[in-house]
């Protein structure tokens, strides 16, 4: 099932990170198909090119989303080429069953899944804020529902767990969706569940990992279904903001992703990573 070009895009500008596979390739195609100009974030230069030949993509951006000092720069470099942005997709994620840190020190599930859509975004705020419709689509999970945050440890310096660690980066991707709807009034910000896509998703820890997830797959959705949720909320009528999605229609999310005094705690935490 493909999103059909109903809705057009034609002078928007979008950017996707994680997009050169998965859910992410597909929000790419359809998006393009629908007129917008779509730029796509990758770490591969080689995957990064192909996807945007896949997809009619317009523009690619180079970036590991786990380092904040290429984040950073590569909003800059966003900001330098196109001056405009209309819809930002925050899609890029991965699971880890070890603790591993980035370069910069930082654990690397709570880089990749949080702080880089969050640094990604405030960095870009700027020309959100220009664009007459701005919309900020962050891909959560279900899994939120099994997470809390560690604020007194979100790198899990103590006791990391993998689905832990997992869970927390989703639950934490529900409620900076929803603080920053509360922050900025202009702008359309809601997550969403893309459902148990056949991504390969966990395949990069091996190992007995590995070929559970392998087995899940067999019974997943395609990358096309998974996709429809964050296409929808990227391009259709939607009207609502803060909220969270899945099976495109909203649906209410854990308890302790409705929490707003731990939605505005993550974000001042957050923002001690924007140095």
């Amino acid at each position: 099932m493909t999103s059909s070009p109903t809705t057009p895009l034609h002078g928007q500008r979008v950017l996707i990170s994680g997009a050169t596979g998965g859910i992410g390739l597909i929000t790419a195609r359809e998006l393009a198909a629908r007129g917008a100009h779509v730029t796509i974030m990758g770490r591969n230069p080689s995957k990064t090119e192909d996807a945007a030949r896949q997809t009619g993509a317009a523009a690619t951006l180079l970036a590991d989303l786990s380092e904040l000092t290429q984040v950073r720069r590569a909003a800059r470099e966003y900001t330098e080429r196109f001056g405009q942005l209309d819809v930002l997709i925050n899609n890029a994620g991965a699971f880890n069953t070890r603790r591993q840190e980035t370069s910069e020190g930082t654990e690397q599930t709570w880089a990749l899944n949080h702080l880089a859509p969050f640094v990604l975004t405030h960095e870009l705020l700027p020309l959100l804020r220009q664009s007459a419709a701005p919309r900020v689509v962050t891909v959560a999970s279900a899994a939120h529902a099994m997470g809390r945050i560690r604020f007194d440890d979100p790198e899990f310096r103590r006791g990391y767990g993998g689905w832990a660690a997992y869970s927390q980066s989703k639950l934490a991707n529900i409620l900076f969706a929803r603080e920053l709807a509360r922050r900025e009034s202009s702008i359309q910000s809601n997550s969403l569940h893309p459902g148990m896509v056949a991504t390969g998703f966990a395949h990069n820890n091996g190992g007995l990992v590995s070929q559970l997830y392998r087995v899940v797959d067999l019974f997943a959705i395609t990358p096309e279904q998974g996709a429809q949720t964050s296409i929808h909320l990227a391009a259709d009528p939607i009207g609502v903001t803060g909220r969270y999605f899945s099976n495109s229609r909203e649906t209410t999310p854990a308890p302790q992703a409705q929490d707003d005094g731990a939605a505005f705690r993550l974000w001042v935490l957050s923002e001690g990573y924007l140095d």
